[in-house]
């Protein structure tokens, strides 16, 4: 007997699980542990512009990033089937309990601009592949040769122009069938005889066909059937028009009209007969394809899209395979200081080779009767030409000596310097030999192409007068007014509306996000991480897409504040399609025109994690707890400076620098100040200072073999000693290097613990505590502390070792103890904490002050560099240097030091610039936020605009001075700013 059905009991919803719609207006988080996240849970709404704020190593990108787009991004993924999945890669699962309300999500970081030289702003934004479609649709070719336009011709127009000859004259109607082929081409006149064809012009000399033709197979060739000959007369159209027909029938398309002369002597021979009728100049050429009615070049064929790219082998051209540059030997970089002779050893080249090429060049001057005792820079031209790449019309007795020390002679042309190094680098097939040879050489125009990228029959294709190339060197701004003011044909406007159309939008988007500057061909490897961003973030507005999350990277890097409207106007628009958009954000205008804001913190690392604030920016503004409200309201500010310092007296000056669109500008940057350069975006100021200075310093002190961009010269080198570039990158690449390693500290740390006395007695040495070699680390994981265990189709698993239980050591090296801490406990402590330990051993207790200075007191001394932010890796970097003894006169370069910062991390950072140059020191930085600008000694101001209308210097002088100047946009800005602080009670 069946059992009876229990009837169904309606049970009482739990309020604490998610129902079936519980949060359709929001995303939900629930348990969030991430890096340093303390358990977070956390309710925003959809479909709004969401900040998330806090101090540097908070956890805003925790969250953000590895919690939030992690996991909608792994969700999307795992939807795929397992084939599919092992093409795309795993996400692993990020450490959170559960999220509601996510959409497929979109990371637009800083970190995804290619590094691919071919990659430009036209071709990472779609723009090019619809120039392309352009320019073969409606693009009007032209002949490479004389820029005459050519076009397709139909038989009817051919019967045309001939007939519009003057009438009567003699013509022979020709078909070329060989043209500059290599051969004996017997099948081919077998052919035409076989057909029916009497004649045939070989080279220029008409042959009987019913004659033996002997050609020499090992020279090129023309061969061109006499089709007809006939007289030019408007009643012969008939005939004209089949003889030029059956003339492009034999020789796919072309067709040669040739004049006949009155002379035709036969002249007989042993093998041949021919007559006398050699190639007349007036003859013409026509074709039913692309050909030049001159030149009657069929080197053009009918344009398609693919003749138009450079990444193509149809559109490339031949001698750079589309890169646009070659790489030759740079003289300076080999002859880096001319007053040096050739007996004293001029050519500086690492290892042996630059030992044997001194004594070529001594070979080759004492040869030519050239001084090795004159410095190089002070002998003639032509000689240090000749030394530099020698000659091939001198054949000299060179002596050698052989495997067994015999002195021998050969005969040789002279080689050259840089002549041997590019063959050297031609031929060798060692990796490290190339590496070695293109630190000495730089990128040049391609001879080919002149830097154009394409084949000179695609160049020939124009559209509103401007080649492909041409239009490309325009910048986002001028080619939107190109696109407005083009005129074409009704039909050409009929085949090239939408393309048009979409150009015109992607440009608009471009110019929406602040990159009017940039030109099109600009290679992204050399934008900046802010510029990268907003393209791709232009790129996302024209998909139109909604209903995606959309997670940001500080988007306002680089951005100055004249352009920080457009930005915002275009996260909103990307709000109002649809979608949610979190963005990772100190900048206080976002932040004003958000619509819910997360403050994350209340301090960094370990202190961080937790959720301060969460709501509309009113409502922050009323928060007693979070950091940002505080300088929000005013309760807490970065001061101004009680005097501008009047420094050292003595300065560095660039002289007449003209790269990029620098206009021939001459800077002075005065020494012992604290010095900044603003402007506009794209003005110049990276060009000026890392292009220039830096690239300058670096080769006058360290002799680098990077080319400094063009200028006529640096002066006040000599009242520097060093110069050192602090920026953003990381400090490691794996998560082997950390804060310990890079700053050294973990050296001293070793030596220490090397020196205790269960140490010594057992014979350990200080790579007894390294986890990088052999010894003291865990063999069972190599010293990494984790094992990776491979899930095929699923994320791989990391799971502590099981011998060392993740402390990177064996046994026996962690036994040693120094106040009852092992080495692995060391590195698992925070800097704080460390320097508590180690307080009273003077060479480890200065470097672990430093990094408290720099506010990185949270951060643990064995964390891998991997999970450090920009800001904090670029801390690490500031107090690594100042841990070193300085002599005052060192130059530090900083660009757009404040990323990532919050209002009390710049606060942080400005105290320990302002060290630096308290000790007679000179710090440059690049920036465009405020509170730098303000507490600058000096600012150097570029400007006007971006791109081509930037590149002068607009203003410079003390903050009040370019506040007061009114052709600075940096001064509009900084003006109001330097009131409201001066108005602030001291």
């Amino acid at each position: 007997m069946a059992p009876k059905r229990r009837a169904a009991v309606a049970r009482p919803r739990d309020l604490t699980e998610p129902s079936a719609q519980p949060h359709q207006s929001s995303i939900v988080v629930r348990g969030a542990r991430e890096h340093n996240l303390k358990d977070v849970h956390l309710e925003i709404p959809r479909d709004k512009l969401v900040v998330f704020t806090g101090l540097s190593g908070s956890g805003k990108s925790s969250l953000a990033f590895d919690t939030i787009y992690a996991e909608g991004q792994r969700r999307y993924v795992e939807s795929l089937s397992a084939y599919a999945r092992q093409f795309l890669g795993q996400m692993e699962k990020p450490d959170v309990d559960q999220i509601d309300g996510l959409s497929p999500a979109i990371s637009i970081d800083q970190k995804g601009s290619s590094k691919n030289p071919r990659s430009t702003v036209a071709t990472v934004t779609e723009i090019y592949d619809y120039l392309r479609l352009l320019f073969a649709r409606v693009g009007r070719p032209h002949c490479p040769e004389c820029g005459r336009p050519i076009a397709r011709q139909t038989v009817d127009q051919v019967t045309d122009q001939v007939l519009g000859m003057p009438e009567g004259m003699r013509m022979m109607v020709l078909a070329p069938v060989v043209v500059g082929r290599k051969g004996e081409h017997e099948e081919v006149l077998d052919g035409a005889r076989k057909a029916g064809f009497v004649r045939a012009r070989v080279d220029g000399s008409i042959y009987e066909l019913e004659e033996k033709i002997d050609l020499d197979k090992n020279y090129k060739h023309d061969i061109e059937i006499v089709v007809d000959r006939l007289v030019v007369d408007p009643a012969s159209r008939s005939r004209l028009t089949e003889s030029i027909e059956t003339a492009t029938r034999m020789s796919q398309g072309s067709v040669v009209i040739a004049p006949l002369t009155d002379v035709a002597v036969a002249e007989d021979g042993p093998r041949k007969k021919a007559l006398k009728g050699a190639r007349d100049t007036a003859e013409t050429v026509f074709s039913l394809s692309y050909a030049c009615p001159v030149h009657g070049s069929t080197g053009l064929e009918e344009p398609q899209p693919r003749n138009f790219s450079f990444n193509s082998p149809h559109g490339a051209c031949t001698e750079c395979t589309g890169l646009g540059t070659r790489l030759e030997v740079d003289p300076d970089a080999v002859l880096p200081d001319r007053s040096l002779s050739l007996r004293d050893g001029a050519f500086e080249l690492a290892g042996r080779s630059g030992h044997w090429y001194n004594e070529q060049a001594e070979w080759l001057a004492r040869k030519h009767g050239i001084s090795t005792t004159t410095p190089v820079g002070e002998l003639p031209e032509e000689d240090l030409d000749f030394i530099l790449y020698g000659t091939d019309d001198f054949d000299a007795k060179k002596s050698f000596r052989n495997r067994f020390g015999r002195k021998r002679f050969r005969r040789a042309t002279v080689e050259g310097v840089i002549s041997s190094i590019e063959r050297r680098y031609r031929e060798t097939e060692s990796d490290y030999t190339r590496s070695e040879i293109e630190r000495l050489m730089m990128a040049l125009p391609c001879p080919g192409c002149n830097g154009r990228r394409l084949k000179p029959e695609a160049l020939a294709v124009t559209v509103g007068d401007r080649n492909i190339s041409e239009l490309c060197d325009l910048s986002v701004a001028a080619s939107s007014v190109f696109f407005d003011n083009l005129q074409l044909t009704e039909r050409e406007e009929t085949i090239a509306v939408q393309i048009r159309k979409e150009i015109k939008e992607r440009l608009s988007f471009m110019v929406d996000v602040g990159l009017d500057y940039l030109t099109l061909n600009r290679t992204t490897p050399s934008l900046s991480g802010g510029e990268a961003q907003r393209i791709r973030l232009a790129t996302q507005i024209g998909s139109r897409l909604m209903g995606v999350l959309y997670v940001l990277d500080e988007p306002s890097i680089g951005l100055h504040q004249r352009d920080n409207r457009k930005l915002i106007n275009t996260l909103e628009r990307l709000r109002n399609l649809g979608n949610t958009l979190i963005v990772v954000e100190h900048d206080e205008e976002t932040m004003r025109h958000a619509d819910w804001l997360v403050d994350i913190g209340p301090g960094a690392g370990e202190h961080g994690g937790r959720i301060v604030f969460s709501g509309p920016y009113a409502d922050l503004l009323r928060s007693p707890d979070s950091p940002t409200a505080q300088y929000l309201r005013g309760e807490r500010s970065i001061p101004l400076p009680p005097r501008r310092r009047k420094g050292s007296g003595k300065k560095v000056v660039v002289k007449g620098a003209s790269e990029n669109n620098l206009k021939d500008v001459t800077v002075d940057f005065p020494l012992g100040k604290l010095i900044n350069v603003s402007g506009v975006s794209g003005s110049g100021k990276s060009t000026l200072v890392n292009d220039i200075l830096y690239r300058r310093l670096n080769q006058h002190f360290y002799r680098a073999k990077t080319r400094p961009g063009k200028h006529r010269g640096v002066t006040g080198l000599e009242h520097l000693d060093k110069v050192i570039d602090v920026d953003q990158t990381p400090i490691g690449r794996t998560p082997r290097s950390n804060p310990a390693t890079y700053t050294g500290v973990f050296t001293h740390i070793r030596e220490l613990y090397a020196t205790l006395p269960e140490a010594r007695e057992r014979g350990y040495k200080p790579g007894r505590f390294s986890f990088n070699v052999k010894g003291g680390r865990c063999e069972a994981c190599q010293g990494d502390g984790m094992i990776k265990i491979e899930m095929n189709f699923l994320p791989d698993v990391y799971v502590p070792c099981e011998v060392c239980k993740g402390k990177r050591y064996n046994r026996e090296a962690l036994e040693v103890r120094f106040k009852g801490h092992s080495i692995a406990d060391v590195l698992d402590m925070s800097v704080d904490d460390s320097l508590e330990l180690f307080q009273n051993v003077p060479k480890i207790e200065r470097k672990l002050r430093t990094l408290v200075d720099v506010g990185l007191g949270y951060i643990r001394l064995g964390q891998p560099a991997t999970t450090l932010s920009g800001g904090e890796a670029q801390r690490v970097k500031l107090s690594t240097e100042l841990s070193r003894r300085d002599t005052g006169m060192t130059f530090y370069i900083l660009d757009e030091p404040t990323t990532g910062l919050h209002f009390a991390d710049i606060e942080r950072l400005l105290r320990v610039l302002q060290q630096l140059v308290d000790r007679g020191n000179t710090v440059l930085v690049i920036e465009h936020n405020l509170d730098v600008l303000k507490t600058a000694d000096h600012i150097i101001d570029l400007g006007p605009e971006g791109g081509d209308k930037g590149g002068y210097v607009v203003a410079e002088g003390t903050p009040e001075q370019v506040a007061a100047n009114p052709r600075s946009y940096t001064g509009q800005y900084l003006q109001p700013y330097l009131r409201q602080e001066a108005a602030k009670p001291a």
